[in-house]
Order: structure tokens, then sequence, then C-alpha cells
């Protein structure tokens, strides 16, 4: 037999792994890097000593703050609350003082009917939503409490319109009640000082009611409201002429 010969096979060659591409950082990540973010946590915890001075300041120099919707009883009261949701309360006041004069009961906001009702609430955003609202409400109030406004959070929250931030501050102004109200003033303000930092409205409002003596907490938010309103401003807040600006917390503060 013929003696076969296999040739040998040629080894491929091995292929070149594709180096890595360089990471290249992204902009946003680095300016990222550059931001000094505070966690609540990283607070020094205020005293009680502290915070006592603190609202004593508040109250020396505001002793009966006052909410700046205007009302006349507390239903006129929770409809400008839940006209006041993303509005301001400038521009309620302006609407509310021709409709109270006509409509400052249940039954009169009913017989004015929900189209009138817009014409004069329609310089407030969302107007279409909020006179249904408050037509729906004001039955309700009839129906349901004897057209009185019910004096609990459970039963306002269950209102049309009427949110948790509605009934604390209708309890509060309306009925004496020792609730805090949490809007984005408060927010802030519990947030950037350290009082209170919370991610959520809710955990803010427990926090301040947590810390806040018993002695101060009906005007309590009242005067977080105002702090927030005209000096703890957003943007630019105005740390020199703060009541608390050596006990405020917030590393950012221009003293």
């Amino acid at each position: 037999m013929a003696k076969i010969t296999r040739k040998p096979v040629p080894r491929k060659a091995p292929v070149p792994k594709k180096k890595a591409k360089a990471a290249v950082a992204k902009p946003k990540a680095a300016a990222k890097k550059s931001l000094r973010v505070v966690k609540p946590n990283s607070f020094k915890p205020w005293t009680p000593a502290e915070i006592h001075e603190v609202f004593s300041r508040f109250r020396a120099a505001n002793p009966e703050p006052k909410g700046e919707l205007e009302h006349v009883n507390p239903f006129t009261l929770l409809v400008a609350v839940v006209l006041s949701a993303q509005a301001t309360d400038a521009g309620v006041n302006k609407a509310t003082r021709a409709l109270f004069e006509v409509a400052d009961t249940p039954q009169k906001m009913l017989d004015l009917g929900e189209e009138r009702l817009r014409d004069y609430i329609k310089t407030i955003g969302l107007y279409r939503t909020k006179a249904k609202n408050v037509i729906a409400l004001s039955a309700k109030v009839l129906s349901d409490f004897g057209g009185e406004v019910p004096r609990t959070r459970a039963e306002i929250e269950s209102l049309p319109g009427a949110g948790r931030k509605t009934a604390n501050v209708v309890l509060n102004m309306a009925f004496g009640e020792h609730t805090m109200a949490v809007d984005t003033h408060v927010f802030r303000v519990g947030n950037r000082t350290g009082l209170a930092p919370g991610k959520t409205p809710l955990e803010v409002e427990l926090g301040l009611e947590k810390v806040i003596p018993a002695e101060f907490m009906l005007h309590a938010h009242h005067w977080l409201i105002l702090h927030g309103r005209y000096t703890c401003l957003a943007r630019k807040p105005r740390c020199e002429v703060c009541l608390i600006n050596d006990l405020c917390r917030w590393p950012e503060k221009t003293v």
C-alpha cells in the first residue's frame, strides 16, 4: 500500500483582542463630583434648647402671625385653601374677594353653580377642575356634615379637592388645632435648616411635630411659612437678615 502522508494543518494565528476603549468621563458625571451633597443625617442634631430659642425669636418678632389667605368663616377658608393649590395666596385673594361676597356658605356656592363660579376664579390656575371640586365639596358639606365644615382630618380629606395639607390648614386656622401644614416653604425650611429633614412633606410634618414644643405649635406653621416666603427664599436666601442664622445648620449660608 502506498504510504499516506498527511500535511500538517497550519494553526490559525490568534486574532488580536480589541483594545478596550478608554473610559471617557462624561461632563455631567464630572460636574456631579464637584457638588457638595448634604444628606439629612449629616446635620448636627438640634438641641431642645436651640429649638426653643428659634421659636422664641419667631414669637418675639411676630406674636400673632396670620395666614395670608383671606376668608370670613371656616367654609370660605376651606374653599380658599383648595383654590390655592399650585397658585399664590395673592392670586387667590384677588379672585375670592368678589366671590365670597356672593357665596360664603355651601348653599350659596351651590346656588351660584359651577359655570358662574368659573367666571370668578378664571385667573387661578386649573380653575375648571377647582370649580368642579368646590361645587362638589359644597354639596358634600351639606349632605354629609349638615352644612358645617367637619373638624377631623379624615373627614376634611374626604372632601373633593382637599388633601392632608388642606386639612391641616383648616384645623389649625379655623379650629385652633396644633397641626403642621407643610407647603413648599415649610418643606424647604425644614430641610435646609436641618430642623426636620425629610424626603416627603409627611416626613417633614411629622419631624416638626416631634421637635417643636407644644407652646409654639399653634403658630409654628405660620412662622415657618412666612420665614420661607420672605427670608429663607428658594434661590437667594436672605441669610444676612435671618433671625436664626447663627443656629441654622445649612452649610451654604452666607453669614
